[in-house]
């Protein structure tokens, strides 16, 4: 059975509705604007751009990540041999390669609503290019709710198979013929956990599918957000342009400098993680005794593993926080046009980091998936090649990458507020400001790390 055949439907009927109800709309209550009797259609097509970007990314995102796809099944073969090594390494070529297919095509949809944008009427607008990447951002946004829906779709597959295996039904004495005698049927367990693991991997894929789209989503909309900030700087566009180049070195710094902060936030969430994981597998080995008669831990036992978990998540987002809250503020006053780069950055860096690690943690996921439900080899050393790689890939694609939408959204957002109020102090009072919250900044990226480090017999 295909349990992504109706997913699929599902976001393809919505963008399809979603473009007609577009042009539709845009007839009836714009059907002529500024003396243009063309423009409706324009704009509708621009908005359309990102309407289709969200729904052809989650077909690029299959690509690299069902259970159906060449880059999991690479991901299996090259685990039969080369074990938990080779498994690592073809899953991050499956999230590179996924960079570079929907990187394109993000370039591509944007490129045409640029194209459709100059066909505009001169004077109309202050920049029609950057509108136009505003609009595909909204169609984008349009499909944020079956975006949503197919999202959640994952952690119900998931949480349904963590519930039956938990239950231990199977083991239940006479289970099967209460069953029966209760609602009228014999089940049949093995057909049942092999749908629901096999439902599993479709809400994988489709977990999968969300996180660049709505990626995306920040991306397009923080050129907007910059854009507005530009204005402010350039008064109107009509003093300082020339700082948006090469030329300016601070510039050229900015951007620079926005891939540092993203690749830092990656090594901190996954630290966070690492360090919360150890925490529990220590505290799991150390207190957690099943016996003979014993199916699985306490309530007691289990919810201090959760408070484990919750704690070194508090504390890791703790520090990830005031380390981009002080890192805006001390970048929006040291120079503007500076600001300007590093948000670009940021923006730039953070949409390849996402895909790529959403998409790896993808492929890994759904090749030991692959191995559990098609392959039938739960147990085999091949099995736990792939369980190494869906250990590595569960921070991947569920904690840095997903993290990364928020992080663009709140830097342009903040940084909005932050170069307007950095602008108006004087320029040495602005560089102790900038010097002070980078400090800051500093030590909260120091405590990132090392105040979330496995402590043990090792130094």
């Amino acid at each position: 059975m295909n349990f992504e055949a109706p997913l699929t439907s599902l976001v393809w009927i919505t963008s399809l509705i979603s473009v007609a109800v577009t042009y539709v709309v845009s007839a009836l209550l714009i059907p002529t604007l500024a003396g243009d009797p063309t423009l409706w259609w324009k704009l509708a097509t621009i908005i359309t751009c990102g309407t289709l970007a969200g729904a052809i990314i989650p077909e690029l995102v299959k690509v690299f990540t069902s259970t159906e796809s060449g880059h999991v099944k690479e991901v299996v073969n090259a685990s039969r041999e080369g074990g938990a090594s080779l498994n690592v390494l073809s899953g991050l070529v499956a999230g590179n390669f996924s960079g570079y297919w929907m990187g394109l095509t993000i370039v591509a949809l944007m490129g045409i609503a640029y194209g459709v944008s100059t066909a505009m009427p001169l004077g109309l607008m202050l920049a029609p290019a950057v509108f136009a990447f505003g609009l595909v951002a909204f169609g984008f946004l349009g499909m944020g709710p079956v975006t949503i829906a197919v999202d959640s779709y994952g952690p119900v597959t998931d949480n349904a198979q963590s519930v039956y295996e938990l239950s231990v039904i199977e083991n239940i004495p006479n289970i099967k013929e209460e069953i029966k005698k209760d609602f009228g049927f014999t089940p049949n367990f093995d057909r049942a956990k092999h749908f629901l693991e096999s439902n599993d991997g479709a809400g994988n894929t489709f977990k999968a599918t969300a996180k660049p789209v709505l990626i995306g989503t920040a991306v397009v909309g923080a050129t907007t957000l910059i854009f507005s900030i530009i204005v402010l700087l350039t008064n109107g566009l009509t003093t300082g342009v020339e700082k948006l180049s090469l030329l300016h070195p601070p510039f050229v710094l900015g951007l620079v400098t926005g891939g540092a902060i993203i690749f830092w936030f990656t090594g901190a969430s996954i630290q966070a993680v690492s360090a919360g994981a150890y925490r529990a597998v220590e505290f799991i080995k150390s207190k957690i005794r099943l016996d003979a008669g014993a199916e699985k831990a306490s309530i007691e036992d289990s919810k201090k593993v959760v408070e484990i978990c919750t704690q070194y998540a508090q504390q890791g987002m703790k520090n990830i926080f005031f380390t981009v809250f002080f890192s805006t503020l001390a970048f929006a006053c040291l120079e503007p046009f500076f600001f300007i780069g590093y948000l670009i950055s940021i923006a730039t860096f953070g949409l390849y980091q996402a895909i790529f690690m959403a998409n790896a943690g993808g492929a890994w996921d759904n090749a030991k998936k692959v191995v559990e439900v098609e392959l039938k080899q739960k147990g085999t050393p091949l099995h736990a090649a792939t369980v190494v790689g869906d250990t590595v890939g569960d921070p991947f694609k569920d904690t840095s990458s997903v993290a990364m939408n928020p992080i663009i959204k709140f830097t342009t957002l903040f940084g909005l507020l932050a170069v307007e109020l950095a602008i108006e102090l004087n320029r040495s009072t602005s560089a102790v400001a900038a010097v002070i919250f980078l400090l800051i900044a500093m030590f909260f990226v120091r405590r990132s790390f090392y105040g979330m480090r496995i402590k043990s017999g090792i130094v």
